[in-house]
């Protein structure tokens, strides 16, 4: 008998752990118009359903200048600390509406600054916001841990500053490190500083690699960066022809280095044709140690249980499936060994069940 394909209902009740979120690129419509309106910001549109259209249309335009245009004005709402805390507090918020049980939220605090907040004040207010939607969620009795990634942009000379920054909040609530912006013209060795400080202090480091940029991008994060998580690793199929592996693609498997796939945004990047031809489902077959993401629910339009959904309707996944990517999220998470296999028996497996 052939087992019925989840529904997107189903799939929204499953617990999910999400790796690859940017909080800039996450907020809610609304919330942008109302800051906006505050602050004398123009928009698009004042419209939320106009505003919400808007984003997701420059997302899949082609453009990479339009796509780029939606994060203009995230950032330029994410200014002072209050809203700041109300973005942050309002992505749990969402997350957690979303079956989300652990997220691990990545920004760049360097595109904060703008009205004059120190980087330091910019992850202080983020993690007051963080605390207030985890609070809100336990005495809702739906728990949701949640850390903080903080980024460097590639094309900006601020590694090593941001760098020494995760150090300081790590026992506050951050627990890793990325570089994102422009791979090409940018590789992850320009902040080599940055890498072999993180790795003398021990803290765990994603290295955006492989979606606009092809192998030798992630070569150059996983050898001389030392990433512990690919940021998408889509491209790592580059490498594989047939049921062979090249070096690159067998190391990376090997050494079970996570992909934090994002399929949705791999597809209006151009990363991968469609969701149908997008590689996860051959790295999957394959072994490599692929998780779900959304990387940027506003832009993308979507949630972990769209993207969930529009992989069952691809490949034809099953409820265990599902639970072997969360898993392999679980394991790959920047939080000490032991949390996570507590949240992986008691609260993902028997949410598979």
């Amino acid at each position: 008998m052939t087992t019925p394909a989840l529904t997107f209902d189903e799939i929204r009740t499953l617990p999910k752990v999400v790796l690859h979120d940017h909080l800039d690129g996450g907020l809610r419509p609304g919330t942008i118009i109302d800051i906006a309106t505050e602050i004398g910001h123009p928009l698009p549109t004042a419209d939320p359903v106009a505003l919400g259209e808007w984003f997701r249309d420059n997302a899949t335009s082609g453009s990479l200048v339009r796509y780029l245009e939606g994060f203009e004005h995230t950032i330029a709402v994410m200014q002072t600390p209050a809203h700041l805390r109300r973005i942050a507090r309002e992505a749990v918020e969402d997350l957690v509406d979303d079956g989300v049980v652990y997220a691990e939220l990545r920004y760049a605090p360097e595109l904060f600054l703008q009205q004059g907040l120190t980087l330091d004040e910019v992850v202080a207010a983020v993690q007051e916001g963080l605390d207030e939607g985890v609070a809100a969620a336990a005495q809702g009795a739906r728990p949701i841990v949640v850390r903080q990634l903080l980024t460097a942009m590639r094309q900006a000379a601020r590694g090593i500053e941001v760098a020494r920054l995760a150090v300081a909040w790590r026992d506050r609530g951050v627990a890793g490190f990325d570089i994102a912006g422009p791979e090409d013209g940018f590789p992850p060795t320009r902040f080599l500083d940055a890498f072999e400080y993180l790795a003398q202090e021990n803290l765990r480091i994603s290295i955006h690699a492989g979606e606009a940029f092809g192998l030798p991008s992630i070569w150059e994060a996983v050898h001389p960066c030392g990433a512990d998580r690919l940021g998408h690793g889509v491209r790592i199929i580059e490498d594989v022809e047939g049921d062979r592996l090249g070096t690159l693609a067998a190391y990376v498997r090997d050494r079970r280095i996570p992909l934090e796939i994002c399929p949705t945004s791999n597809v209006q990047t151009g990363a991968a044709a469609s969701i149908a031809e997008h590689p996860f489902g051959r790295l999957a077959e394959l072994g490599f140690r692929v998780t779900i993401n959304t990387d940027n629910r506003l832009m993308s339009a979507t949630s972990m249980t769209q993207e969930m959904a529009l992989l069952v309707e691809a490949f034809g996944y099953t409820r265990a499936d599902l639970a072997k990517f969360t898993v392999n999220a679980m394991k790959s998470a920047f939080l000490p060994f032991d949390e996570r296999i507590e949240l992986i028996n008691t609260v993902i497996k028997p949410g598979y069940r």
